[in-house]
């Protein structure tokens, strides 16, 4: 019996180093730590190699390259290359850079970007070419399609994906998949898409609002014809079979690889099984992909220790949960600076990880892109005093009591962490009480001294992912655009504190969480 494996990266975010940014320290993580568990599998048996999206962003390395050094394509692929991807599927967080740096990123590539459900709005073509490969090891034809949640229009800008139309994956997958079938007859059909699952993988029962990002259940349950589906999105580690279909997903950040071993005699396949690679602590980094961006490395992290500003107080955040209850000085300064350059009097923002430093009394470079991961813009809504009640009951249900104890909800925590979906507001005070009902946690609101009326619009500003909807604040979607400040916010976060040079800590609080 032969086989052959098929290996895939997802979501690795721009993370080749072993290394998070936030320190110097090394950790079982990074794209070179996964490329030696690559190269031990390549000595073993021939691979076909995919990545399967968000690949180009979500770093302090390719942040530095898409707004600092843009006119060169992302280093990422230099290392991609060298490692010998055979496809590589387009994900939501590929257009947060903009077009014109993922075509050149796409250029760059020696391998084919995949997205079978992007297409042209006025012809319907795909936009990234073929929507599809074949691949052939020993006679075994292998067909390996891509596709990308459709939920993008939610997050990204319309003037990044001006001129796109982002169809229904499932529908998308259903029609190319026998389109597939007959027109090259493939022994294996492979379905790459980055997104996740809707339900429990393994009973069935829904995860999540039937909002269509996360699709995989369904693709298993309605599409016939697929033998793996290769799924990314949700940072998850998953290797089932669902409704026959072998499934996989390998987590993010390089923390693992996912493998699928096709055994086969001739071209008659036998048996498909799966496994989750885990990069370890003693995982040694494949040296290629290390030197090969030496000298990038070296300017980020020169770039990265560059002193902006300090601090007259404390800033530095011990605990999240507290933040998330009492509010902070890091918090205060967020809002107040997105009022500061919106001119907007009420302002949200979220303390989007737990791993979140805040200042410390030298803030560099370093510490901003630690604290803020995201490549957000801002933008301010004409919104009701409904809706921003109805913002809030949304971020009270992020906490339960439990034995007379405030806890996190699970709902925030699995099937993936989503701290930045909790806000925080500044411009109005309010007061949560956890142990009421869901949907009537907010006790009190008032903005200026006085109640908020239910009906009276007010200008609220926040980042573009929430001014879209994002994270389920449906209450903000098609909204009016007051003011749009396509500025990343790290610029902005930079800019003011160059300018001010030293931080007061505000000591405010503008919310209670009461149990």
């Amino acid at each position: 019996m032969k086989r052959f494996s098929i290996c895939i990266t997802s979501d690795v975010h721009g993370y080749i180093m072993p290394n998070n940014y936030r320190n110097q320290e090394e950790e079982a993580m990074g794209l070179a730590k996964a490329a030696s568990i690559i190269s031990e599998i390549r000595k073993k048996h021939r691979m076909i190699l995919i990545d399967n999206g968000d690949f180009i962003q979500g770093s302090p390395f390719t942040y530095y390259f898409a707004k600092k050094v843009s006119r060169k394509p992302s280093p990422m692929i230099k290392s991609a290359n060298l490692l010998g991807y055979d496809a590589a599927i387009i994900g939501n967080h590929e257009f947060n850079y903009g077009m014109s740096y993922l075509n050149n990123t796409i250029d760059a590539s020696d391998f084919p970007w995949l997205s079978a459900n992007i297409v042209h709005h006025d012809t319907g073509e795909p936009v990234f070419g073929q929507p599809y490969i074949i691949k052939e090891i020993d006679h075994v034809r292998v067909a390996i399609l891509g596709t990308t949640t459709h939920y993008i229009p939610n997050w990204e800008d319309p003037k990044t994906i001006e001129g796109l139309s982002f169809e229904d994956a499932c529908q998308s997958i259903k029609k190319w998949v026998d389109f597939i079938k007959v027109t090259e007859a493939p022994d294996v059909m492979v379905v790459c898409y980055h997104g996740g699952f809707e339900r429990d993988p393994s009973s069935g029962e829904p995860t999540e609002a039937s909002t269509g990002e996360n699709q995989g259940y369904q693709i298993c349950e309605t599409v016939d014809g697929i033998d793996i589906l290769i799924t990314g999105h949700q940072h998850r580690y998953i290797a089932e079979v669902i409704k026959g279909v072998t499934v996989i997903q390998p987590g993010s950040n390089g923390q693992a690889l996912g493998e699928i071993v096709v055994s086969y005699n001739e071209a008659e396949v036998a048996s498909i099984s799966t496994a989750i690679h885990y990069v370890g602590e003693q995982t040694t980094v494949d040296t290629q992909i290390t030197d090969g961006i030496a000298e990038e490395e070296k300017e980020v992290q020169a770039f990265l220790d560059q002193t902006i500003a300090t601090t007259a107080g404390a800033m530095e955040i011990q605990d999240p949960l507290s933040v998330r209850m009492q509010g902070h000085p890091f918090i205060n300064y967020i809002n107040a600076l997105q009022m500061k350059v919106s001119d907007a009097p009420i302002s949200c923002t979220a303390l989007f990880h737990d791993q979140s430093p805040g200042f410390p009394k030298q803030i560099t470079m370093r510490d901003i892109v630690a604290n803020y991961i995201y490549p957000n813009t801002l933008k301010v809504l004409r919104v009701t005093g409904n809706d921003i009640k109805a913002a809030l009951e949304k971020s009270a249900t992020f906490f339960t009591v439990d034995n007379g104890q405030i806890n996190i909800n699970p709902d925030f925590i699995h099937p993936k962490p989503q701290p930045y979906n909790y806000d925080m507001w500044q411009g109005i005070d309010y007061q949560i009480k956890v142990s009421n009902p869901i949907g009537d946690r907010v006790i009190k609101l008032s903005f200026q001294g006085e109640p908020i009326e239910p009906e009276q619009y007010y200008q609220v500003v926040m980042n573009n992912y929430r001014a879209s909807g994002g994270g389920d604040y449906h209450m903000f979607k098609q909204k009016e655009v007051i003011k749009d400040i396509p500025v990343d916010m790290t610029e902005l976060i930079t800019d003011d504190l160059l300018k001010q040079g030293v931080i007061h800590p505000d000591l405010t609080r503008h919310f209670e969480i009461l149990r």
